[in-house]
This record gives C-alpha cells, structure tokens and sequence, in this order.
C-alpha cells in the first residue's frame, strides 16, 4: 500500500521531530500516526473494492449504493489506543477486514497479552503492565475474552489425530488446587510425552481429573487409542498401584518401565534422616548395575544391611522389581530414555514455573487455558529432537521387530 503525499509529508515532519523514543514509539509518537493514517486508507480500499469505485467518483452516482461518511471507532494497539475513522455504506452492507466490525485491539496487543498469560502473569499484572508500557486500559473482562480465543484452539489440539506408533511415551501427574461446587479440592492433571519414530518429542494431552488413580489413567491411554495411536513400544509410569494393568488393557504389548526416580523417592520416605546418605548410595549401585543379575546381588546387599531396619523399603523393591528391571535388558543409549519419567517431568516444572503464582483456580477450564498457552509458549523453545536417535533407532529395530520401522510417519 502507497501512502498518500500527504501523510508520507506528515510522517517525515513527525520524524524530523523525534527527538526521543518516546516521540516515535508512545502514545502520541509517529508511528502511532502512522498506523492510523494506513489503517484508515486500508479500510477505505476496502470500501473502494467493495462499491466498485473509488472516493468521489462520478461512477457512484445512481449506483444504488454509496459512501455514507464515517463512524469514530478506537481500538488498542501495541503502540497505544488508536482513534479511527471507518468508512460507511448507505446500505450498512460493507464488512471491513483491516479492522472488523466488533473488533477493539489490533492482533499484535492480543498476542501480547497472551504471551503474558502464558508466561503466569496474573490478569492485574497484565492491565498494570499494558498501561505503563502502552497506555492501554484494558478491563479484565476484555482479557478474559481475549484468553478464551484459545480456549477452541486447544480443544481441538487436545483432539487432533496422533501418530500410529510411539517408541516411548511418558505418563505422569502434576496436582493443582481448583475450586469446585464451593469447595477446593485436588485436581489431578495427567500429562503424556511421546517420543515417536522419528524421534520427535510431543506433549500428547492435557487431561484435568480428580485425584491421581489408575482408572482415570485408563481413561486417557483409551483416547489416545481412540486418537490414532495403535500401538506403543515402551510406557515410563510413576509407581502408581494398577498402572501398568491400565495401560495393558489397551496397549497389551507395551513394555512398562516404572520410574527408577519415583522408586528411590518413596524409598527414602522410610527412611530416617541419619540413615538416608548411605542408603541412597546403597540404591545407586542398584540401578547403575550392568545387567539386571547384577541388581538383584546389590538389592539382596541392601536388604542384608538395611532390610531389618526398613523392612517396608526392601518389600517394596521387589514387589515392583519386574516393572523396575525392565531397562536392564535394553543397550545404555535406550536406558537413559527410559529408567526415569523425567522427560514427562521437565513439561511439569514448566507448568510450575507459570502457575508459582497461583495457589487456587477457579475452575478446570481457568487451569487448563494456562496449561495450554505455558505449553505453546514452551514449545517454541523446546528440543524436539531426541540425541542420538539414529543409533536408538536401529537398536528398536531389533528388539521391537516388526513392530518398529522408520518409514510410520
């Protein structure tokens, strides 16, 4: 678009005088002007395409349509609030695009204020933030419709078709105060990472549901099911009683790793402050060990020592001891992937960092709209790619053969 003689001469002068930032980019600064006057000539080409001719035209006479004058119209922008004036239709039949009929901020004030959301920033914060910076006022209400937007967006993130094969997920639980029917209560949010075959990492879903239990977890292993997914090599779970029976009950060849981290937490619980150095350097030489055999001769060293003192420790060692091992079998590029959720666990302590602020939610839906927007956020500055895949890769080919092959996605 040309900008007119007249205020390509007008924005050269408001230049000329610039003597500060603040004269080119505050509130009454060039550039502002400048984004009117475009906006304003944008709408009247629009109007122009629209009757078929152009500002005082002897072709609109008798052409059963014609301009109508104008209607003052201000909307926020990034460079402050912006006082249009949009051209009119004597029919009332013109629907502007540039700037649209129930329109009050540009696009760009709306991503920053999403952007701020999704970075954990409360709704008075952003109002603070927007009027010192830009001179906006903008009411809560107006941020609240501003969020919702995203709200269409991530139901149907939430819903879109997944890949047919995952060479490992990730299942894990992250707990968050939301108040219901007048009370507050515990919510659990159950969050999925897979990797896929090409080695490519992805946040999965983001489901809200009561406290953290195995048949809630069923739920969400169904609909990724019911999402495309047919079939899943390895599941790294918390150790949570009835998980694996969860996830077997869709996905029956899945291989299932309980998190060797979440183990050695629970472990410690038992275990008194004094006792808790050495017998933490006790359960490393556990998991470090080069083959399973070699575990099990350091879990029998433990409860040697230990076992009398913490017996509840050592019974649950080798109660969960077949879900625990199974990293044993597998090469040390595939076991570090695999012996701790703690993939699923750097989305959580992203989730944290943005809710810090947050000791209650209002609702599910206030939880879940800051979820998703801090996980676009991330996601723009997220590693995707997992290391060494190439070599995981070929190493899946062997032991998941048939079941495993680079040409899926």
């Amino acid at each position: 678009m040309k900008l007119s003689e007249e205020v390509y001469r007008q924005l050269e002068a408001d230049l000329a005088q610039s003597k500060t930032v603040e004269d080119l980019l505050g509130k009454e600064g060039a550039l502002k002007k400048l984004l009117k006057h475009a906006l304003e000539q944008m709408l009247e080409a629009e109007l122009t395409e629209e009757l078929g001719y152009p500002k005082h035209s002897t072709e609109g006479r008798k052409s059963g349509n014609s301009r109508n004058g104008t209607s003052e119209k201000t909307v926020k922008s990034s460079y402050g609030a912006v006082s249009l004036e949009i051209p009119r239709d004597r029919e009332g039949v013109f629907e502007p695009q540039v700037v649209k009929k129930y329109q009050r901020t540009l696009g760009e004030i709306e991503d920053k204020i999403i952007s701020l959301y999704a970075k954990g920033m409360s709704t008075r914060d952003i109002q603070s933030h927007l009027e010192e910076l830009y001179g906006l006022e903008i009411s809560a209400t107006t941020l609240s419709h501003i969020t919702e937007k995203m709200s269409a967006e991530a139901e149907a993130w939430n819903a879109r078709a997944l890949e047919a094969v995952y060479a490992i997920v990730y299942l894990d639980a992250i707990h968050y105060k939301v108040r219901q029917e007048g009370k507050v209560v515990t919510k659990a949010v159950y969050t999925c990472v897979g990797i896929d075959t090409n080695g490519i990492r992805d946040l999965l879903g983001i489901w809200i549901g009561e406290r953290e239990g195995a048949s809630f977890w069923m739920t969400v292993i169904a609909e990724l099911r019911n999402r495309g997914v047919q079939d899943i090599l390895i599941a790294c779970v918390d150790g949570l009683k009835g998980f694996a029976e969860a996830l077997h009950a869709i996905f029956p060849q899945a291989e299932v790793q309980q998190c060797i981290i979440h183990q050695i937490r629970t472990s410690l619980r038992y275990i008194a402050s004094k006792d808790q150095r050495p017998v933490t350097a006790m359960l490393r030489t556990i998991y470090t060990a080069p083959t399973e055999n070699d575990a099990q001769t350091h879990l029998q060293q433990l409860e040697e020592v230990w076992g009398r003192k913490y017996p509840a420790m050592i019974r649950s060692w080798h109660t969960n001891w077949d879900h625990l091992a199974v990293f044993f079998k597998y090469p040390p590029e595939i076991r570090r992937l695999i012996y701790t959720t703690n993939t699923v666990e750097s989305v959580h302590r992203q989730f944290r960092k943005v809710t810090k602020t947050k000791s209650l939610f209002p609702h599910d839906d206030a939880l879940y709209k800051i979820l998703y927007l801090a996980y676009k956020d991330m996601n723009k500055r997220w590693e995707r790619n997992t290391r060494d895949w190439p070599l995981i890769a070929s190493q899946l080919l062997i032991f998941f053969e048939g079941r495993f092959t680079l040409d899926q996605h």
